[in-house]
């Protein structure tokens, strides 16, 4: 009776959020029309002025609380379930949330070249940011300088963290971005701003250059 119940809470919020079988599983984060907020996932908003209110006022109790397993699904933040489904993984592998917390505080902002405040950012600047604030490492340079001192590494190594770099605008790499897990990255787009996309997506595959990993 314990399981039947843990599995119907968990159906219960899937659908709440507009995530499993209530949704589409497959969607590339982009930016509303009205660049006041966007919406990646349906019925969850996340407002250039901050943190949504349901990620802002997750206790750190539950996070540390919550383990691996299906049992353990009513532990999980909101937060949790939302880059669960954006990034197509299971939730419970969504544990970092200092790093998806920055994301939610940068999402949307406008590219600016040479830019790094949220005022406006270009990609080294918003890649410069994440490293230092979210994993205390070191920063700074261009996204050629960035590729010319980072470890190269292989897809099958990538993760959490690393970066991935592409050449957009002819024979040097021109463009970063920070990878997140199962061939998402997020980045400063010039047509969008701060977003996730998707290594496998069109144009993203025909000037990837491959990953690195700054030490």
């Amino acid at each position: 009776m314990k399981e039947r119940k843990e599995v119907l809470l968990a159906t219960v919020i899937l659908c709440a959020l507009g995530i499993g079988s209530c949704t589409s599983t497959k969607r590339t984060a982009g930016k509303s029309a009205s660049g006041s907020e966007s919406q990646f996932i349906e019925g969850m908003v996340i407002s250039r002025a901050g943190l949504s209110s349901n990620v802002a006022n997750t206790g750190s109790a539950k996070i540390k609380n919550f383990t691996a397993g299906s049992a353990n699904l009513e532990f999980a933040a909101l937060w949790q379930f939302k880059y669960a489904q954006l990034l197509d993984v299971r939730v419970e592998t969504v544990l970092n949330m200092n790093l998806f917390r920055f994301i939610e505080d940068w999402w949307g902002t406008p590219y600016v070249y040479g830019g790094k405040t949220k005022s406006g950012v270009d990609c080294s600047g918003f890649t410069n940011n994440l490293l230092s604030q979210v994993f205390s490492l070191p920063a700074g340079g261009s996204s050629s300088q960035l590729y010319s001192k980072s470890k190269k590494i292989g897809n099958s190594s990538m993760r959490e963290g690393d970066l991935v770099f592409f050449k957009t605008n002819g024979s040097s790499v021109s463009h970063v971005g920070v990878y997140l897990g199962n061939d998402k990255f997020v980045h400063a787009s010039t047509s969008s701003g701060v977003m996730i996309s998707d290594l496998n997506e069109t144009y993203w595959k025909k000037y990837y250059v491959g990953g690195g990993r700054v030490e």
